[in-house]
């Protein structure tokens, strides 16, 4: 009589180790990138001044650069934007300068943001992402900086160095009041702060980890697959990876993700977008845009029906756990 083998069980997938060392080499991605922003303030403002470019063209580059410094002050808080510290912190000095953020205090809150995922009371993302409407979420951020004083976050010469860098930005304007140039500050420097202000809100912090419930590791996050976002918001609709892996730099989001799929849907972790769900899902993004007032519930509360609606889909109908 022949026995039959136990069926072995399936291996999921793991990290390339590639993937999770810190990027090798004086040259990577994310510092070409720094100094495209640092190019294009410097054309853009030479474009105004010298040769007079239009407003709108100033204006827009100006934009762009800020968008590609969120992504470098991101991997530096994490040690991911260089391999060498001085240079990783050079990095996020001056892309926190360019945003008008303060490196020491991104660095401690994003890093209390991780620990504490949709923890009303310890993620100050939290109070960021529901703590009004979507179209005030930019000046929401300050909050970091209460955050930081009153969780009294900093560490060795952090505070110093917070001092030095708001004494940069104060200086600054002074210098523009003096020299009659407040106007280009705020309406080349200030104004394009704003805008992508509420771009990084949204991508970084409200659409990731909405419905603010869940906190597993596996769920508190999600993932809406797609290449043309991955370019146009430097890999942020790979959020997930991020947190599960957050040495892993903006580049490699995506190339992870289609490595380690299989993981995530034995995991039920959320891999669509899940504003367009439904009517319900729908009408809340509709009313946290226009005014996104809500009362903290339980972790739990919702949390178990929201990540099996957001699990992926097999062809019989049943979610991927």
């Amino acid at each position: 009589m022949t026995i039959a083998a136990a069926p072995q069980p399936r291996t999921l997938p793991s990290v390339p180790r590639e993937y999770l060392d810190p990027p090798q080499g004086l040259i990577n991605p994310t510092l070409m990138m720094m100094v495209a922003a640092t190019a294009i303030v410097a054309l853009s403002a030479a474009g105004y001044w010298l040769w007079h470019w239009p407003d709108w063209v100033c204006f827009g580059a100006n934009v762009l650069a800020l968008h590609l410094s969120g992504t470098v002050i991101h991997d530096a808080s994490h040690n991911a934007a260089h391999s060498n510290r001085i240079i990783n912190a050079i990095l996020g000095h001056s892309s926190a300068l360019m945003l008008g953020f303060a490196f020491p205090v991104f660095t401690r809150v994003h890093l209390q943001h991780h620990g504490n995922v949709n923890d009303p009371e310890n993620d100050p993302d939290h109070f960021v992402s529901t703590g009004g409407p979507l179209w005030m979420i930019a000046a929401r951020f300050f909050y970091h900086e209460i955050f930081f004083f009153k969780r009294r976050l900093w560490r060795k010469y952090e505070l110093l160095e917070w001092f030095l860098s708001r004494m940069v930005v104060v200086a600054i304007v002074m210098a523009a009041v003096h020299f009659d140039f407040l106007g280009y500050v705020m309406n080349f420097w200030f104004s394009p702060a704003l805008v992508v202000g509420i771009a990084l809100g949204l991508f970084f912090d409200y659409l990731p980890h909405r419905p603010f419930q869940e906190r597993n590791r596996w769920r508190n996050a999600r993932v809406y697959p797609s290449r043309i976002l991955n370019i146009l918001i430097l890999g942020q609709n790979y959020h997930l990876i991020h947190h599960l892996w957050p040495s892993i730099p903006w580049y490699r989001y995506q190339a992870t993700y289609w490595a380690v799929q299989p993981l995530l849907d034995a995991k039920g972790s959320p891999q669509r977008l899940g504003i367009l769900e439904g009517p319900r899902d729908f009408w809340n993004f509709i009313y946290d845009v226009f005014l996104g007032i809500r009362l903290h519930h339980g972790p739990d509360d919702g949390a178990g029906d929201r990540a099996a609606k957001d699990a992926p889909q097999k062809s019989d109908g049943t979610t991927g756990h």
